[in-house]
């Protein structure tokens, strides 16, 4: 016997979940996979069905050149479609730091089209910079910024973006761009009226002139018209009403050049994106999908509409800046004569045949607003869409540590247990969770009074040891007039309304709910107020947050999500705006943590549902993953493909969220998370207890130093998490990001850096006992962590990989900060001593940094933080400032340093500080050039030297 909650989690479909709320208990089989009748396909979607049967060539757009207006950072012509007369903007703007803007709307709706407001997922206007015209005539405009140059066609119409004479991506090359404009269902269709600047030509004389030409259009566009889709479809009995009728859009972008794009997340896929010419395109649309099927192109939690091309001479990428439901299709062929033909005048030589990319974008709704960025390296791409959509915020140190989770711990009792046990065993761990059935009937900001009759002496207890407590604050509210949060968001009206304006009624763990309006500013502002210990009773400033269910989820809503005619703020449709529900939550509840603590302390929330910008506010986990070897091994993919879309606080469950995983599984798992960026344990209701402890005692101890190995790496992922957050470079990257002309990597994701310094390749099979490693870089060497063994770069070797072993390898020519000392927190390690692994590359240098501050407070943001740069070259170490800026004291020390691939035993080491020198004590192993300095004793703040003879 199971909870109708646990019923509800089965997502089977809202009429079976409606009598099992009424029953309460029933039994049932578990679900083992997705149900995808639960979920459209294209086909099942009105307008992708229409977008995807265009063929290439049959867009009817031309651009007006007489209409053409140049700014100084910007131009702005007019659009017609030949067959209807509807007339579009289009506007084309130079964007600082190698980018631009193409936008374009219609010239006269009759209603405005939703455009994501400004300072959401754009930090805010994007700064222009000057574009000159180089060339100009009534059939083309060409412009130039920098290094490049946009050629804008008339006829067809098609912009092509041209770097140092070689094209790198084109829009509309396929002719593919569909505008469907807002009209009236009543009014003359659109396509009677005449073409525009023929007004004064005999309509029989102009008719019978293009009647061959046009018929067959004219009939497929009238038969398109009729579609009831257009204005109303109906998905498995849940109707939505479109009172404007089809308002979608979609265009095709080609990579000229290139055979591999990324990004686009979320999907449980490849991180190379794969043809969808025999699937459906790869959608994003927020759901919440139980029990999500490997790869394949279905939606997932969180949509980031970013995708990055990679060939050996550059990265570009993309951003389509719009929240609606949006299918992406790609497919790879050679760019032909054809397409250069037409743009001969401005490319130069080359071969008329090198690999192409083509993608087509269709989104329901909105308007085309697309970002261009033009690299040309990844890291210019990361920085340039940072400056867009902004970079994760530095987290606090306890966010990087371990958390330890499941649904649910039972009660204060079963909490103070797992805190027993896990100090009994030694096993550091920095935060603990509990998910839904802490609260007093599923209603958020409350607690049982039976369970959890004291969470702040509960907090405190958990504090006193330096941890943090997460609870979960999800978007439904129960319908109850004794719910205070409830009360008062229905009687301001905050919440989301039906399409006959009242509020909507839906599903969730409380039975009958009501969603808050988180797109409405106003409503942002009240749920973050609830959060203020004084609202939020029993909480206190070491108890964080996890918004769950906010794609949103509803149990009988069509798709387990909202109608797409439900009214937000300002009576816009979700169908406008989906995409940026838990987007807008996230943001509430972080501005809550922020309110509580006067802005002094840096927040923490979790997120299953996001959008572009979402990397703000706090993290992403991957949501209701399986105990299953395939799900540790797509881990690695789905988060290189978040962390190349900006969002790089994230992971995956621990140990898989449904199944029972065996304890080869889960000790693998732990040895994989480790080392990706976000760290948690997590697991459904009706799992068995799995804690680490609770393992036999070979694979405890191994989770052990696998969770130790995590703690002794934190100033390397805090350092890291700095430079994010100032350049918007990911922590976990593939490795074509460090070596972008190495063809090997390109679709390689089984292995990844952490930051330049570490690669790691997870075991993720069963019995496995070994792996074959690709280590990047001609004449690079790469050291194991454990042994310091050296691997030549540019080559595949087998790696000894028994259950006790992670391969992780350091770069030669890297410098890495651990801290070594065993401590059950985070915090409790503030002020311990660094060591510093210093593995030289083959002309024995290294390099390296290390940033410090508080670990928690916004202080470092008025200057008060470290920043050191290492570097050892001739045989000598040194240690000095790396901003002038910063100012910061620190009891922190350096205990240690390690120096790996030292050719010849020294005869001494001499420290020097402000002008002092000092004999430090060594001792080498000459197996693999391993030279350990004990104790040099220095303040890190310290500007030093450590001299070889």
């Amino acid at each position: 016997m199971v909870t109708s909650e646990n019923l509800l989690r089965d997502r089977l479909g809202w009429r079976r979940m409606f009598v099992v709320t009424v029953l309460v208990l029933l039994s049932v089989t578990s679900v083992i996979s997705v149900n995808r009748d639960n979920f459209k396909t294209c086909d099942q979607s009105g307008f992708c069905k229409r977008h995807r049967a265009m063929q290439p060539g049959s867009s009817p757009y031309v651009v007006l050149m007489d209409t053409l207006k140049v700014m100084g950072t910007s131009v702005e012509v007019q659009l017609v479609n030949r067959k209807n007369n509807i007339r579009l903007l289009l506007q084309v703007s130079a964007v600082k730091d190698n980018s631009a803007r193409v936008k374009i709307n219609e010239m006269d709706p009759i209603k405005k089209r939703y455009e994501i407001p400004v300072g959401d997922a754009l930090v805010g206007e994007p700064k222009l910079q000057d574009m000159k015209v180089l060339d100009r005539s009534d059939k083309s405009i060409t412009l130039g910024f920098e290094d490049n140059k946009i050629l804008i066609s008339s006829e067809p119409f098609r912009i092509d973006f041209i770097n140092k004479e070689e094209p790198i991506i084109s829009i509309n090359t396929q002719a593919l761009l569909k505008f469907e404009h807002y009209r009236k269902k009543d009014s003359p269709q659109a396509e009677e009226q005449a073409p525009p600047g023929e007004e004064g030509e005999n309509k029989e004389d102009e008719e019978k002139k293009e009647e061959e030409n046009v018929e067959e259009e004219k009939k497929e566009e009238h038969k398109e018209e009729e579609e009831p889709s257009m204005w109303e479809e109906t998905y498995k009995s849940f109707p939505d009403s479109k009172p404007h009728g089809p308002s979608s859009v979609g265009v095709d972008i080609s990579f000229p050049g290139f055979e591999h794009v990324y990004g686009i997340p979320e999907h449980a896929d490849s991180m190379a994106l794969k043809t969808t010419k025999s699937t459906d395109p790869y959608r994003l649309f927020n759901l919440d999908v139980f029990e999500y099927e490997l790869y394949n192109p279905m939606a997932l939690y969180g949509s980031v509409p970013v995708m990055l091309a990679h060939n050996e001479k550059r990265t570009v990428g993309i951003f389509w800046h719009n929240a609606a439901e949006t299918w992406i299709d790609i497919s790879s062929n050679t760019a032909d004569k054809n397409f250069f033909s037409k743009i001969a005048d401005i490319v130069k030589g080359g071969s008329n045949e090198i690999p192409q990319t083509d993608t087509r974008w269709i989104s329901e709704s909105g308007v085309i607003d697309v970002f261009v960025m033009l690299g040309p390296s990844a890291h210019d791409v990361f920085y340039q869409y940072a400056q867009l959509t902004g970079t994760t915020n530095l987290p606090p140190l306890f966010a990087v540590s371990y958390h330890q989770c499941r649904w649910n711990y039972n009660d204060q009792d079963d909490v103070k247990n797992v805190d027993a046990m896990l100090d009994q065993y030694d096993i550091p761990y920095d935060v603990i969770w509990l998910d839904i059935e802490h609260t007093d009937g599923k209603k958020y900001f409350t607690w049982d009074n039976d369970k959890f009759s004291k969470p702040e002496e509960m907090i405190n207890n958990v504090a006193s040891k330096g941890r943090k407590m997460v609870t979960i604050v999800d978007p439904h509210l129960k319908r109850d007039d004794n719910y205070q949060e409830y009360r008062e968001a229905r009687d301001k009206g905050y919440m989301v309304k039906n399409k006959d304006g009242n509020d909507y009624d839906g599903w969730c763990w409380p039975g009958s709910s009501s969603w808050p309006d988180f797109s409405n500013p106003e409503v942002r502002k009240w749920w973050a107020s609830k959060f203020h210990y004084e609202d939020y009773q029993g909480s206190t400033p070491d108890l964080f947050t996890w918004n769950d269910m906010n794609e949103p989820s509803v149990f009988n809503g069509p798709e387990i999500t909202f109608h797409k005619d439900v009214l937000h703020h300002e009576g816009i449709e979700n169908r406008d705006l989906h995409n940026m529900y838990g987007f807008y939550v996230q943001q509430a509840t972080a501005e809550g943590q922020l309110l509580r603590s006067d802005n002094k302390e840096r927040p923490f929330v979790l997120t299953r549902a996001f959008f572009a910008g979402s990397q703000r506010f706090g993290a992403v986990w991957t949501g209701d993953n399986m105990a299953e070897w395939g799900h540790l091994k797509i881990a690695n993919p789905m988060l290189l493909s978040l962390n190349l879309a900006g969002i790089t606080l994230s992971g995956a469950d621990v140990g898989g969220f449904f199944k029972n995983p065996d304890t080869e599984l889960l000790t693998r798992w732990y040895q994989a998370a480790a080392f990706q960026p976000y760290f948690r344990a997590h697991a459904h209701i009706d799992t068995k207890r799995r804690e680490p402890y609770l393992q036999p005692e070979e694979n405890m101890k191994i989770i052990r130093n696998a969770i130790r190995a995590r703690y002794s790496y934190l100033p390397f992922w805090y350092t890291l998490f700095y430079d994010g957050e100032t350049k918007g470079v990911p922590p976990m990257r593939p490795l074509w990001v460090e070596y972008p002309t190495d063809k090997d990597t390109f679709s390689m994701d089984d292995e990844f850096l952490i930051g330049s310094s570490l690669l790691v390749k997870p075991i993720t099979e069963a019995g496995q006992t070994g792996t074959q490693v690709y280590f990047p870089g001609e004449g690079q060497v790469w050291y194991d962590v454990e042994t310091f063994r050296p691997y030549p770069g540019k080559q595949t070797t087998y790696v000894e990989a028994p259950l006790s072993k992670i391969p992780v390898f350091q770069r030669g020519g890297s410098i890495v900060p651990r801290k070594l000392r065993i401590r059950r927190s985070s915090s409790l390690m503030v002020h311990d001593p660094f060591t510093l692994i210093v593995c030289l590359d083959r002309k024995g240098a290294a390099k390296g940094s290390l940033y410090i501050d508080d670990y928690h407070t916004f202080n470092y943001r008025q200057g008060e933080y470290l920043l050191r740069d290492f570097s050892f070259d001739q045989n000598e170490f040194r240690s000095q400032s790396g901003d002038q800026f910063g100012k910061f004291t620190t009891k922190e020390w350096l205990e240690k340093i390690v120096v790996v691939g030292l050719r010849t035993e020294p005869t001494k080491a001499v420290l020097k500080v402000k002008g002092e020198e000092s004999s430090l004590q060594w001792e080498y192993n000459s197996q693999y050039g391993q030279l350990i300095i004990r104790k040099p004793g220095v303040n890190i703040a310290s500007d030093f030297s450590i001299k070889l003879t």
